[in-house]
C-alpha cells in the first residue's frame, strides 16, 4: 500500500470485528453485498461518501468519528442515531436504539410487530434477555412454553430453547427488548 494513503478498508475490517459482526451481519444491516463488504476491506474497491456513512452509522460511529482516532464514549443517543431494518415477510420492524451496542454488555432494541407477525427464531444462547411490551401484546415463545405477554407486561429469561415472539392479536405491538450479550 502507498504510504499516506487512508486504509479506509482495513480500519472497517478492524470496527466491524471489534464489534463482533460477520461480514455478512454487517452486509444486511448496510443492505450491501458480503462481497462489496470484503473488497471494501482488502481496499480493493473504496466507497463513495454515502456509502461509507452508512456503513459507519451501521457500526455506530460517523465519519468525523471514524477518521478521529480518539475514543469518546457516547452517553445519550438520539433518534436519528438509531438504525432500523424492516423484515416485510415475517412482518416485523426492529430499531437498534445504541448503534455501537454490539460491543457492549447488552443490546437494546425496539421491536414492531405487525398482527400475525413473528421476530426472527433465536438459538439458545448464554445470557438473559428482558422484554417489556409498550403496545399491544405479544406471545413469548420459549421452547415448548408459550407466555402471553400484554401491554404494560414484561418477560425475563435464560433462553434455554429456541425463542421467538409472536403477534396473534389484532393490533401492532411495540416491544422493548433487551438482550446480553447482543444477540440481534
Amino acid at each position: 500500500m502507498e504510504t499516506g494513503k487512508p486504509e479506509i478498508g482495513r480500519k472497517l475490517k478492524r470496527l466491524r470485528l471489534k464489534l463482533g459482526l460477520t461480514q455478512e451481519e454487517l452486509a444486511a444491516r448496510t443492505e450491501l453485498t458480503k462481497g462489496f463488504i470484503s473488497q471494501l476491506e482488502n481496499d480493493i474497491t473504496s466507497p463513495s461518501i454515502a456509502t461509507l456513512m452508512d456503513i459507519l452509522e451501521a457500526l455506530g460511529t460517523d465519519i468525523s468519528a471514524f477518521f478521529n482516532d480518539r475514543s469518546d464514549a457516547r452517553v445519550v443517543f438520539t433518534e436519528k442515531d438509531t438504525f432500523e431494518k424492516e423484515d416485510e415477510d415475517a412482518g416485523t420492524l426492529i430499531r437498534w436504539l445504541v448503534p455501537n451496542a454490539q460491543k457492549n454488555a447488552l443490546e437494546p432494541i425496539l421491536i414492531s410487530i405487525r398482527p400475525g407477525g413473528k421476530t426472527e427464531e433465536l438459538d439458545p444462547h448464554e445470557g438473559e434477555e428482558f422484554g417489556l411490551v409498550l403496545q399491544g401484546a405479544v406471545t413469548l415463545v420459549d421452547g415448548d412454553a408459550k407466555h402471553r405477554v400484554k401491554k404494560g407486561d414484561s418477560f425475563y429469561l435464560r433462553p434455554q430453547g429456541v425463542h421467538y415472539l409472536i403477534n396473534q392479536g389484532k393490533t401492532p405491538a411495540k416491544v422493548l427488548w433487551i438482550s446480553t450479550p447482543p444477540s440481534f
